[in-house]
């Protein structure tokens, strides 16, 4: 996932409600507390009161900043996640989708395992992170496949209708599944298996 340029999901203003440039390193460390709470206890146990504590910011400016625990953790989660995907390089689909599918799968392993369960279980029970986390997921997707599948298709490319969809359900699913539930590296040999027998056939509709 990458963080957005504009405001984040707590509303981040460059200034204060004074007036004042904001202190961005209070922001740094609300952001990073909260990262490392979710991590250790959960989002259910996971409170604005918990993240003020140890952050030594006050509760009053976190609530300032941020509306709710939702609107927090996802703005948490755009500021931990800054990588952008390559540019296409190729007049080549295939290339292009193995160097995304090599990215992306360096992107979910760099992740830390209890901070995805915790977001995972968080957004189950909790429909205002849902609601932000599906945000921030189509934006990335869309900035994955936006441009390569464009491109294949500017070069006669005849993709599925919905090609950038079956893309960002299957690449992220097959790739969870190989780190996490596997326990195995995305290796060379992955990458390739992942495009030429799963994602090409799929994209190309055959």
């Amino acid at each position: 996932m990458s963080a957005s340029s504009g405001s984040r999901a707590g509303g981040l203003d460059k200034q204060s409600a004074m007036g004042r440039p904001r202190d961005t390193s209070r922001d740094v460390a609300i952001l990073d507390t909260t990262l490392s709470l979710l991590t250790e206890l959960g989002y259910e146990q996971l409170s604005m009161e918990a993240v003020a504590g140890r952050s030594g910011a006050a509760k009053t400016t976190i609530y300032r900043r941020y509306r709710d625990k939702a609107a927090l953790v996802a703005a948490a989660v755009e500021h931990r996640s800054h990588a952008t995907p390559p540019e296409p390089a190729a007049d080549d689909l295939r290339a292009n989708l193995l160097a995304l599918v090599a990215w992306l799968a360096q992107q979910i392993a760099e992740q830390e395992i209890g901070l995805l369960g915790a977001l995972f279980a968080g957004m189950r029970s909790d429909s205002r992170l849902a609601e932000e986390m599906r945000r921030i997921l189509r934006r990335d997707e869309a900035a994955m496949t936006d441009q390569p599948l464009r491109d294949a298709i500017g070069q006669g490319e005849e993709l599925a209708p919905r090609a950038a969809e079956i893309f960002a359900e299957v690449a992220p699913a097959v790739i969870v599944h190989r780190v996490v539930v596997a326990g195995e590296r995305c290796d060379e040999r992955f990458v390739e298996h992942l495009v030429d027998d799963i994602l090409l056939p799929l994209l190309r509709g055959h």
